[in-house]
Formats: structure tokens, C-alpha cells, sequence
């Protein structure tokens, strides 16, 4: 039995189709004033039938009901605690929509002429110059469209720099800690990756780094703090080390959200960086985007930034396409320009200090729920955690239950689920991220969750294994639903047919 619930419980819904009764109509048509026209003969007798096979027939209020109560299914961040472990999914305060839906913003067309592009040309230079100093870095780029464009952006500039000394070079150095993205993100730039194997407190193994750094090498990417939710406290000297070979050190900035107002990445050494937008500055995450991946850098690759650059002119602003060292442009227009004020709205509505205290509020989250959690689950590393923290399913997988049994057992509590079974260096890794959003009563209930699951899992595994019981579907076939997914809905057959 579920021992406590959360304030998020969905209820089933069924299909539109199976609430049909012959004969509803969900609208009314006055009379025809005009006269009447043979649909055959207007519309040729090969376009036209008389009915819809299997259509639904259904009232307006049962219409109404059904995609209401089907909303519910939607299990978002406005509705509950969204503890994905590396997305980082926050709540998006409704002053960003507000700001995002001004008129001259709202309808700023990307094809107008720069002297009316004045105001939000402003808003691209103030987030540019906000980000700058949130980063410690000198120069920034709008245009990639999210986090992996981000990435590819950054790789591009350190090949472009490298090519301007006279030699590519061959690889790029990724840490088995670095987020999934970074190894594909090398190889469509032309790089060939090496691993590099995290030490036993999760971090880059200093002395294996040194080892193999060398004229090859044409940068390291480390995400910092890693995807095991630990900060990299030898980032110091592993960037040193790749700058004494003259390696570039890109950091990917998807955890930024541990960092803001505490540290700067330009301090330590980083020469090139993604932020992605849509998680730590709160723009729209989810559903494939749009989401915005800025890119900022160290002075020395400024000059192959994409095109154009702002630059002020008179008192105007104007884009400057006369940059000769430049990779060129990597999206049109400007980037997802929505995004970017929703992001500059919720930098200037926290100020600096607004700003610091969300970091250490997203901090004390995690280790807050890794407190309560250790004597439950097995903890992943015992360095301290970050923004996030990871389980593993060790001990739960004595009793046959698995990370993936635990997340489909957290729905019947009313929570969308961890990210389960990442990173892969972790074995049945639990990766959970409350960031700041969360009220001590919403982590509350939701260890709460966790600790009724695990004593479940001692007292009657079974219970688990089936999970989830709440749902309209409980367990699937994943990997036959994987190789042969059914697209198309089949109506169940009619009683006359089944008696048949």
C-alpha cells in the first residue's frame, strides 16, 4: 500500500474514442440561407462519404472534459517537484512570460532594419555583458540554439584557433564524467575523443590527465561540477595542464547552476563555455525547445566568434559582418530571441545577490535530500554534492529491484521520476536534482516517497516490480515497443464482431 502521497495524483482518462455515442453532436448550425449545394457534384463523388469510420461522436462538455482531465497527465514543474538529475528543471517565474510577451518584443520581426531593432539589439547586448561577468569570461555569443549547439560552437572556435597557429591538431580529451553530448560533439568537428577515467571520489584523475596531454591534444572538455553532481577541485591545475601543452579547456556549462555568484569559470582557468539558458535562467525547458546555448570566451578567441557581432556606432547599434577570422554564422538570425528575454528578465528580477542565493538555495536542496536519503540508498561517491546528488540501486538490488523499478514505483506516489540509470559510470545510478525552486515540504514528501519505496522494497519487493499500479497502463514490453511501435490506433472490435 502507498504509505503517503504527494498532491499530484492524475486520474485515468479514456480514449475520446471510447466516450462516443452514436448519434452526439458537440455543435448546432442554423438553417441554410443560401441554397443548398450537392457536396458529389461540387466536390467530385471520389472526395465525399457519408460518414467517418470509428469518428467520435461526443457533446462539446465532453470534449471540454476530456482534454481537461487529460491536461493532468502533463506532469510539469508547475504542477510538482520535477527532480531530473543534469536537466535542472526549474520553475520559470510568470515575470519572464510577461516581459517575453511585450509588444514591440513580441512582434519584433528578425527581417526588420536596425533602426527599429534598437530596443531589443539592447537586450542582446545587456544579456551578453550580464553573462560576461556571471562567467568571468570576456566576449560572448547569443546565437547557438541550445546546449549541444553550444558545444559545437565552442569545439569550432578552439579548432578555428588552433588552424590560425598553423595546426589543428588531432583529438580532444573528455572525461568519462563529462555529460553524453561532448564525445559526438568533438567528432562532428573533426576530432578523434580519448577517455579519461574518473578517479574513486569522482573526479578527473589528475595524474592519467598529465600522462597523455600532449601536441596532439587540442583541448579537454569537462563539464564542472561533473555529472555525478561533484565539483572538480583540481580545475586549477588541470587547466594549467592543458595550457602548458597549448590546449584550449572548454567547460560544459549545463551544471551552471551550482556556480552563479559563487564561482567564475573565466577564474579558474576555462577558456570556452556553453550556458544553456532554458536551465539555469529559467526559460522553457522540455519538448524539444526552443531552448538557447550562449557561448562565451577568453579575449584570444573573440576574433572567431560567429557572425555578426554588435557593436555600437554613433550612439546605434549595428551588426558587424567584418570579422575576417570569424567561424561564421551558426543560426539564423540571432538566436532564439524569446529565450534570450525571458533570460535577461530573470537575471535583472534577481540582481547579484538574488542571483548567489539561488545557487546556494539549489545547493542545500540536494544536500538536504542526500541526507535524509543516505540511510536508504546507497550514495554514489562520498565527495560532497553539488546542485545535485547520485544514488546507486546497490542495495536494492539485492532484492531484485532496480533503479527503474524504484522511478515507475515513484509515480504511483504522484512524482515524475529521477533520471534513472545516468550517469553511466554510476551502475543503477539514481540521479536526483531538486534545484532551488523546491519548498522544504515539497523534498519533504518526496523523501518521504523514497523511504516508503525502499522499506517496500525489504518488506514486499513484488510490490515494486509491478509498479506502476495507478497508472492507466501499468508495466509495457520497453524493448518491444522500442523495436516495433504500434503508430496507428486499431478500434476494438464491435460486440457484434466479437460474437462472431
Amino acid at each position: 500500500m502507498i504509505r503517503k502521497v504527494s498532491r499530484h495524483i492524475t486520474q485515468n482518462e479514456p480514449l475520446l474514442f471510447e466516450c462516443s455515442s452514436p448519434g452526439k453532436k458537440g455543435y448546432q448550425l442554423p438553417d441554410l440561407d443560401v441554397p443548398a449545394v450537392d457536396p458529389a457534384e461540387a466536390l467530385g463523388a471520389e472526395n465525399v462519404r457519408d460518414e467517418i469510420e470509428d469518428f467520435p461522436e461526443v457533446s462539446e462538455v465532453e470534449v471540454v472534459r476530456h482534454f481537461t482531465r487529460l491536461s493532468t497527465w502533463n506532469y510539469g514543474i508547475d504542477l510538482g517537484l520535477f527532480p531530473l538529475g543534469s536537466c535542472t528543471m526549474k520553475y520559470n517565474p510568470r515575470v519572464n512570460e510577461l516581459v517575453a510577451r511585450t509588444e514591440g518584443l513580441l512582434w519584433a520581426h528578425p527581417y526588420q532594419p536596425e533602426a527599429l531593432s534598437q530596443g531589443a539589439m539592447e537586450i542582446i547586448a545587456r544579456l551578453e555583458a550580464a553573462l560576461a561577468e556571471i562567467t568571468g569570461m570576456d566576449a560572448v555569443t547569443l546565437q547557438p540554439a541550445a546546449g549541444a549547439h553550444g558545444e559545437m560552437t565552442g569545439i569550432m572556435l578552439i579548432r578555428a584557433y588552433h588552424e590560425s597557429k598553423g595546426n589543428p591538431r588531432k583529438k580532444i580529451l573528455i572525461p568519462d564524467s563529462a555529460h553524453g553530448t561532448n564525445p559526438a560533439t568533438a567528432t562532428m568537428v573533426g576530432y578523434t575523443v580519448q577517455n579519461i577515467k574518473s578517479n574513486d571520489r569522482g573526479m578527473v584523475d589528475v595524474e592519467s590527465l598529465a600522462s597523455i596531454v600532449d601536441e596532439d591534444v587540442a583541448g579537454l572538455m569537462v563539464t564542472n561540477p561533473n555529472t555525478v553532481g561533484v565539483f572538480e577541485r583540481d580545475i586549477v591545475r588541470i587547466a594549467g595542464i592543458l595550457h602548458e601543452k597549448g590546449a584550449q579547456v572548454y567547460m560544459d556549462g549545463a551544471n551552471m547552476n551550482a556556480l552563479v555568484g559563487i564561482t567564475r569559470p573565466g577564474d579558474f582557468g576555462i577558456d570556452v563555455m556553453h550556458l544553456n539558458l532554458h536551465k539555469t535562467f529559467s526559460t522553457p525547458h522540455g519538448g524539444g525547445g526552443p531552448g538557447a546555448g550562449p557561448v562565451a570566451v577568453k579575449s584570444h578567441l573573440e576574433p572567431f566568434l560567429p557572425i555578426p557581432r554588435l557593436r555600437s556606432e554613433n550612439g546605434q547599434w549595428r551588426w558587424d559582418y567584418d570579422r575576417p577570422q570569424t567561424i561564421g554564422r551558426v543560426r539564423a538570425f540571432y538566436g532564439n530571441f524569446g529565450v534570450l528575454v525571458r533570460a535577461l528578465a530573470y537575471i535583472m528580477a534577481h540582481g547579484g545577490e538574488g542571483l548567489r542565493n539561488a545557487t546556494l538555495d539549489a545547493l542545500l536542496n540536494a544536500n538536504y535530500i542526500r541526507k535524509l536519503l543516505e540511510p536508504y540508498y546507497q550514495i554514489a561517491y562520498q565527495a560532497p554534492s553539488m546542485h545535485e546528488c547520485v544514488f546507486s540501486d546497490d542495495r536494492q538490488a539485492k532484492r531484485g529491484v532496480r533503479t527503474g523499478d524504484i522511478a515507475k514505483r515513484l509515480i504511483d506516489y504522484g512524482f515524475h521520476p529521477y533520471t534513472v540509470s545516468f550517469p553511466l559510470i554510476v551502475r543503477g545510478a539514481m540521479m536526483i536534482e531538486p534545484t532551488e525552486t523546491e519548498s522544504k515540504a515539497e523534498l519533504d514528501l518526496f523523501v518521504d516517497a523514497l523511504i516508503s519505496i525502499a522499506k517496500e522494497v525489504e518488506e514486499n519487493p513484488d510490490l515494486v516490480l509491478k509498479a506502476p499500479h495507478s497508472t492507466r497502463i501499468s508495466r509495457v514490453d520497453e524493448v518491444t515497443a522500442a523495436r516495433k511501435p504500434v503508430l496507428r490506433w486499431k478500434p476494438a472490435p464491435k460486440a457484434s464482431q466479437a460474437a462472431d
